[in-house]
């Protein structure tokens, strides 16, 4: 298990606990409401920008949520690990 992408933790624990909207949130923020939608129903990344707002408009630690978001893919990441073709250029 990988646990959650950040934005939708931040959909869940941040956005809809405050009861801000999409509309709301996306015009706070300056951005589309496409792309508040997608990051909140997982559909895109958190980037270290869109943390840096979260961290303004609600007090939540962007390097948490950038931890948490790399978390996440390192997880993604490692279900398919065997299937990297690497060899270590290191002697052992």
């Amino acid at each position: 298990m990988t646990g959650d992408r950040a934005g939708t933790w931040l959909k869940t624990e941040i956005v809809e606990a405050h009861g801000v909207s999409i509309d709301d949130l996306a015009e706070a923020f300056g951005v589309s409401r496409q792309s508040i939608s997608s990051l909140l129903n997982g559909r895109a990344a958190l980037s270290a920008d869109m943390a840096i707002r979260f961290e303004h408009a609600f007090g939540v630690k962007a390097e948490t949520l950038m931890r948490m978001q790399a978390r996440y893919e390192l997880g993604k990441a490692r279900e398919h690990e065997a299937d990297l073709a690497v060899r270590s250029l290191i002697a052992a």
